[in-house]
This record gives C-alpha cells, sequence and structure tokens, in this order.
C-alpha cells in the first residue's frame, strides 16, 4: 500500500476484527488518516462480501467501507488461530470488534489476555444495544436501532406511514463515533490501556438532538413531517415547473428575502404567516402558496435566484446526478484505485474532510479475502512452510 502524504495517524496499527459496516467503517477512516489497518475475517469472509449491490463478483457493500487495508483469513476454530491472533495484538495500538458479548472470550481474547499481551492496547468494542443491561447480549442492526430509538417514528410522510431511513445511517454514525473515542483514547492512554464502546443504541438515541430533548422535557412524542422540517418554516421540499426544490428560509429575515424572490411581498402582510411559530402552524397553507409561485420557473432557474438572494437552496437529484455535480468534482471526493485483480481503476469515495488543505488519500483498493494472508503471518514470524501446512490444513485462507 502507498500513500501520497504520511497522514495522522501514520506509525499507528489497527487490528479489525469487525463485521458489516459501523466497525469496518472506523477502521477504514481511521487507514484514511495514516493507519496501518489488518483486517481479519473467518475463512468465509466477513458476511458483508456476499451483500448486495454487486458488480460482477464483487460487493459494493463491502467495498465502500473496506478500503485501505490487509486481508488476512483466519479459522478461529483452528489453536493455531489465537496464537496469531495474540501476536497481532502485541503489534496493534488499537482493536476494534463488534461481536457479542463473549465471543472475543471464546476467542481467546478476554480482557486479562488482551492486557498480558498488550498493556496499552486501544479496544474499541461495537454492539448492537451496549455491555450492561438486559439487551446486552441480544444482536443488533441498523434499522432495529432505528426503529427502538425512535428514529423510524420522526421519519416517513405522517405518524401513520413511517419509514426506515434510506441508507444504514445509525450503522455509519455509530462507525464515526468509534473514530472519535478512538482518537481521544490514543490521545490520553497510558501504559494502562483504554477502552471504548459504544453501540447502536446509543448513537441513534444520540442523533435525535431536538427530537430528543423534546421528549425528554415534554413526554410528547415527535412525529414525522414528511419533507418538511419540523420546527421551522419554509424549509423542506417543495414542487416547481419540473421537480422538487428544497429551500430554507430559517430567520425573519430569510422568509423577507423569499418572498420578494417569490415576487410574493403579499405574504409578508398575512398574519397566519406573520411569525416563525405561525409559519409552522400553517405549514400546509403556505406550502400552496409557495408551490404557486414555484411553478412558474424550473428547479434550476429558482435554484440560481434563491442561491443569489442569499437563500439556500438545492436540487433533490438521484445518487448518480449528485456524484456528477461539478462542486462534487472540485471537491475530489471520488477517487479512481488500482484493483487487485489489475482490471481498470475503479472509484471509490475519499474520507469526507480536508487535512492542510488537501482531500486524504486512499491507500488501497478494498482487499480480496486472505489477500495479505502470507505476507502478514511471515511478518510475525512463521516460515513459508509453516505458512503452507496452515493454508493446506484449512487454519488459514489465501485470496485465490
Amino acid at each position: 500500500m502507498s500513500r501520497e502524504r504520511p497522514g495522522p495517524l501514520v506509525g499507528v496499527r489497527v487490528l479489525d476484527l469487525s463485521r458489516a459496516l459501523a466497525g469496518p467503517l472506523c477502521a477504514t477512516l481511521l487507514s484514511d488518516l495514516g493507519a496501518e489497518v489488518t483486517k481479519v475475517e473467518p475463512i468465509d469472509g466477513d458476511p458483508s462480501r456476499a451483500w448486495g449491490p454487486h458488480d460482477g463478483d464483487e460487493s459494493l457493500y463491502f467495498a465502500s467501507v473496506n478500503h485501505g487495508k490487509r486481508a488476512l483469513a483466519l479459522d478461529f476454530r483452528d489453536k493455531a488461530a489465537r496464537g496469531i491472533l495474540v501476536d497481532l495484538v502485541r503489534s496493534s495500538d488499537v482493536l476494534i470488534e463488534s461481536f457479542r458479548p463473549g465471543v472475543m472470550s471464546a476467542m481467546g481474547l478476554d480482557a486479562t489476555s488482551l492486557k498480558a499481551a498488550n498493556p496499552r492496547l486501544v479496544v474499541t468494542s461495537v454492539t448492537g444495544f451496549g455491555s450492561v443491561g438486559p439487551l446486552s447480549n441480544a444482536p443488533g442492526l441498523d434499522q432495529i436501532a432505528q426503529a427502538m430509538s425512535g428514529l423510524m417514528s420522526v421519519t416517513g410522510a405522517s405518524a401513520a406511514e413511517t419509514y426506515r431511513v434510506g441508507v444504514p445511517v445509525v450503522d455509519f454514525m455509530t462507525g464515526l463515533v468509534s473514530v472519535i473515542g478512538v482518537l481521544a483514547a490514543l490521545i490520553a492512554r497510558d501504559e494502562d490501556g483504554t477502552t471504548v464502546e459504544t453501540s447502536l443504541l446509543e448513537t441513534a438515541l444520540y442523533s435525535l438532538v431536538f427530537q430528543a430533548q423534546k421528549g425528554l422535557r415534554t413526554g410528547e412524542d415527535p412525529e414525522p413531517q414528511g419533507n418538511m422540517h419540523p420546527t421551522i418554516q419554509p424549509y423542506g421540499a417543495y414542487r416547481a415547473a419540473d421537480g422538487e426544490i428544497v429551500l430554507a428560509a430559517s430567520s425573519q429575515r430569510h422568509w423577507r428575502w423569499l418572498c420578494e424572490v417569490l415576487g410574493a411581498e403579499e405574504l409578508l402582510g398575512i398574519r397566519e404567516f406573520a411569525t416563525p411559530a405561525d409559519r409552522v402552524a400553517h405549514r400546509e397553507a403556505l406550502t400552496v402558496e409557495i408551490e404557486a409561485r414555484l411553478a412558474g420557473a424550473t428547479v434550476e432557474q429558482w435554484v440560481v435566484r434563491l442561491t443569489a438572494a442569499g437563500i439556500p437552496a438545492g436540487p433533490v437529484l438521484g445518487v448518480t446526478d449528485a456524484l456528477a455535480q461539478e462542486q462534487v468534482a472540485a471537491l475530489e471526493l471520488v477517487r479512481q484505485l488500482p484493483t487487485p485483480d489489475g482490471m481498470d481503476p475503479r472509484p471509490l469515495l475519499a474520507a469526507p474532510f480536508r487535512l492542510r488543505g488537501e482531500r486524504l488519500p486512499i491507500a488501497a483498493y478494498p482487499p480480496r479475502l486472505g489477500e495479505s494472508s502470507r505476507e502478514i503471518l511471515i511478518e510475525l514470524g512463521r516460515s513459508e512452510v509453516e505458512v503452507d501446512a496452515l493454508v493446506k490444513r484449512g487454519a488459514v485462507g489465501e485470496a485465490g
């Protein structure tokens, strides 16, 4: 693996034992920041390698959160696997795992063993519901967390028609939260190491921000408002002549500017629309008035007029159109990476931030299952003969 420029975590070694999305995303972002990441999978691979969407035999789900890593495949039931894992622990700064309680111990990686192997290790655990409480042993997935946190209850057309968010947003947010925890732990760790714990449920609840605060303070359940903001109006998706546009007038000044751009200054004198609270209370009537004006021009025309006037606005795009925007190209968010099979370079999304004014490089394309198994074991002191024997008996997997 090569880098255009060393990241701030160069020299940090990460052992990624996690599966699916949250943990692997955490490890990938650490790789983007310069860490060396080794992903260890069972012989049949991280389950997400089988999840769609696919491009030929490649899982694009797996590819989205596993770039910049080396890959080692092990049969965790084989006794040799424990020795290999302990050796990896000794040479790592961070371990990321997303197993249910008890699985790490069954692998010989309980807290006592980890501390004995590497006292300064930062152990990062991602679970569905946390390590304590009546649900600590329950399996957790993104949509379960969306449902049980109340996130689904505030997403949808109405209280009678709620939806999951269209991407695994809780997994994604949990991966980001885990990165924050790891970075804090690396800064603060001492000779006793430290642990970082988070869960899908905790992250999902934390993401509710003002909706959660409403529930805590008033005891009332917020309800979904479709594509409209629940507490600010006008702020949401509105129909124009040829599609939908999202616009936001979040202050009295923006409200006045919006009316001027729409040629609807008379709305400023209507009592029902006078204050922010009034506009929220009369959301439906206000939407009718705004869409009547928007019908006179296209989305593109309105975006130009509104943004020129200082009013936030944008079109509602499909994913491919969103990725094809000039702004995305200017940000250099999409990178072309050579693939392990030597085929033409393929696109990946880089980390969504810059350091020193530069986009962080991606160290390598997502690895094939067991792609670096032999290389890693040789580095750990195993001989070629020993590696051959481990591969022959199925304790270690290699990329075909």
